[in-house]
């Protein structure tokens, strides 16, 4: 009686830690993320993920390389798109607007890793548009049209878009990921990139069960 009584005792103790791990593995709002009050427009087909950052920022050139290898991975239901912020520092617009640029003349994913070392490893100072258009210049791109593309009036209006995209979302600092137009992650919630990553995972998977929620 006495060994059957023991194996039921491990048997709970084994059902309770289970429990317990499954709770402690469950992302909580108000500790792993915050729910924005107003959510962002995102895109109906699909599960956005978006990154606030700027080249200036030297946590989001160390975040680059492990945001990239992971959205190179992404299921075909999720996307990722970046948005430069400049939480109004000239020298941040400036980048925002080289961001915008070279999204807009199809260079993004050949050079946006260049410019972080530019900035952060070369010491390159963007301090203005003449030396970002000559460091475009000394990586390929046409002076003229990238000079017309910095300039023009659709790229320089996207910087207050993005700034107010951010102000909207709440966002104090970079790098900040928003998951769903409505999910901003607590950065503090966990000690590594991937750490933060893996609750980026866990919020898609949460904001697909809604959406399987809602088409019932």
């Amino acid at each position: 009686m006495m060994s059957l009584m023991r194996f039921l005792s491990s048997l709970l103790f084994v059902a309770f830690i289970g429990s317990t791990a499954s709770c402690a593995d469950e992302l909580q709002s108000g500790r792993d993320y915050s729910i924005i009050d107003k959510p962002l427009v995102t895109p109906k087909d699909k599960i956005e993920i978006i990154e606030f950052f700027s080249y200036g920022c030297p946590h989001c050139k160390d975040f680059h390389p492990a945001l990239d290898a992971w959205a190179a991975k992404l299921p075909s239901d999720v996307t990722l798109r970046r948005i430069p912020v400049s939480f109004n520092r000239p020298p941040w617009a400036r980048l925002s607007r080289l961001y915008f640029a070279l999204e807009a003349m199809g260079e993004l994913s050949r050079l946006n890793g260049a410019v972080f070392k530019a900035l952060h490893e070369d010491r390159v100072n963007f301090n203005s548009d003449k030396v970002i258009i000559e460091w475009a210049v000394s990586h390929g791109l046409d002076g003229k049209k990238f000079e017309d593309m910095l300039n023009s009036f659709s790229i320089q209006s996207m910087v207050p878009r993005a700034d107010q995209d951010a102000a909207a979302a709440g966002i104090k600092g970079v790098p900040s990921l928003v998951v769903d137009g409505k999910y901003l992650l607590n950065n503090d919630a966990t000690t590594s990139f991937g750490g933060l990553l893996v609750n980026v995972d866990k919020l898609v998977a949460k904001v697909r069960a809604e959406r399987k929620r809602k088409a019932k």
